[in-house]
């Protein structure tokens, strides 16, 4: 019998969240729900501990784990979870020579507004993003973003502090 589970079967576009949200729902939706639903980080970008803003959230085990590294079909959808937040972020993904870099986009001034302030509740999910990404098989995407990321922090250092900085470095190891 092969292995399921509930966040194998909403990666798989089979069940909805608690919510009674498809993936894909999640997916189209605008900036400012993504901003004021606390609800479904938990749910894109599983971690393997109990998350404390949604008991409802699945937990990711070994099996997920290994089922994502093993499955483009699942990988594919969580790096299309991770391009929605990175538009959210103003931020964009960019492939060149086989390497991703994650970029700047157009709405960037405008969007870190919304992010880049101090003790923003982003910065936790940004953690949740990177730790997730890098247990699901996605770690070059992890580790683009980070590097983003570590430029941001550079240029806007009053406005992430150095404990944020160093769960998102410790994130991706």
């Amino acid at each position: 019998m092969k292995y399921t589970s509930k966040i194998i079967e909403f990666y798989s576009l089979r069940i909805p969240d608690n919510r009674n949200r498809l993936l894909i729902d999640i997916w189209k939706q605008n900036n400012h729900w993504l901003e004021v639903t606390h609800d479904y980080i938990q749910w894109l970008f599983p971690l393997k501990e109990k998350s404390q803003f949604n008991e409802n959230a699945p937990i990711l085990k070994n099996e997920d784990i290994a089922e994502f590294s093993n499955n483009e079909f699942l990988k594919e959808n969580l790096k299309k979870s991770f391009l929605v937040l990175l538009r959210f972020y103003g931020l964009r993904l960019r492939e060149e020579n086989r390497l991703f870099l994650t970029e700047y986009d157009e709405s960037f001034q405008i969007r870190k507004n919304v992010w880049l302030t101090p003790g923003n509740h982003n910065h936790l999910r940004i953690t949740r993003i990177l730790k997730s990404l890098s247990l699901l098989a996605l770690n070059d995407y992890a580790k683009s973003f980070f590097l983003c990321l570590e430029d941001i922090y550079k240029a806007d250092k009053q406005k992430i502090s150095k404990i944020t900085f160093s769960f998102w470095k410790e994130a991706i190891e």
